[in-house]
């Protein structure tokens, strides 16, 4: 049961939330690179890309696994923020507005995850 994932409301933020992560991070120092700059990167782009695999996976426990994969990579990129922002990598207008978006993602993670839950239950107990 494939699903256009591209058209699931938290993958369009998970993929935006990405983008902003890629553009933040180009400003740190090189010495970061294999660093938080890595760390925050791949955390950023796990969640659009589990979301994306767990769409096309054929059974909604599936689904709803990697849809948890990606919520706990929302958590990383909320604390690797945090942490750049603490190191002064990036200042707190940057901080704030990623972190709006992550709260944001997350939400909206948050509330598709428990719409697929309702759908498992509901199969469940309708044969």
């Amino acid at each position: 049961m494939a699903r256009d994932y591209t058209k699931i409301r938290a993958w369009v933020l998970a993929d935006e939330l990405a983008l902003k992560v890629y553009e933040i991070t180009r400003g740190f120092p090189a010495s970061e690179r294999y660093g938080l700059t890595s760390q925050l990167r791949r955390a950023a782009s796990s969640v659009p890309a589990n979301i994306a695999e767990g769409s096309n996976r054929t059974s909604r426990k599936e689904y709803l696994q990697f849809l948890s994969i990606a919520s706990g990579s929302i958590a990383e990129v909320r604390y690797f923020l945090l942490l750049a922002k603490r190191l002064g990598l990036m200042d707190a207008a940057q901080h704030a507005s990623s972190d709006l978006l992550v709260d944001v993602t997350g939400k909206t993670l948050t509330g598709l995850i428990s719409y697929i839950k309702k759908e498992v239950s509901t199969q469940r107990y309708s044969v």
